[in-house]
């Protein structure tokens, strides 16, 4: 996909912070911190989860289903597919 290549360095730059906030989970859980603020931490890496997914799946829908130089329905027709399966298992 080359639209994930261009935006590369942004990407992984969210997935490195997502990362951290997995493993300030595990350290508070590790600690023993107490059950609210291991909740928070765990609605923020979703929140992050959610706002990665959401930018892979805009840039998604703007190179393979609404780009201009798509030059076929098929092509269309098979970039909104590939997103609404990744969506229902997103989404289960």
């Amino acid at each position: 996909m080359g639209h994930i290549a261009k935006n590369k360095s942004k990407l992984l730059n969210r997935v490195r912070r997502i990362r951290g906030q997995v493993e300030g989970i595990e350290r508070g859980l590790e600690d023993g911190r107490d059950c609210n603020d291991v909740l928070q931490l765990i609605a923020a890496v979703r929140g992050a989860v959610n706002g990665l997914m959401a930018e892979v799946i805009e840039e998604h829908l703007r190179e393979h289903v609404a780009s201009p130089a798509i030059a076929s329905d098929a092509e269309r027709a098979q970039g909104a597919d590939e997103i609404v399966a990744i969506l229902r298992t997103y989404l289960k």
